[in-house]
């Protein structure tokens, strides 16, 4: 039976950290942090959204 080992010289993303990023760099690439759901009719209607 054949082995499903993989190697290579690179290391796993998991293992190396994130470069770090400023939060003004973060807001130029992406823009301004985005809710994660959207408002409800009665936020959108008094303004809460």
């Amino acid at each position: 039976m054949a082995s499903l080992s993989y190697r290579s010289s690179k290391p796993d993303g998991w293992i190396m950290p994130r470069p770090y990023h400023d939060a003004s760099l973060r807001y130029m690439k992406h823009g301004p942090i985005q809710p994660m759901e959207e408002p409800g009719f009665f936020a959108r209607l008094f303004g809460r959204g």
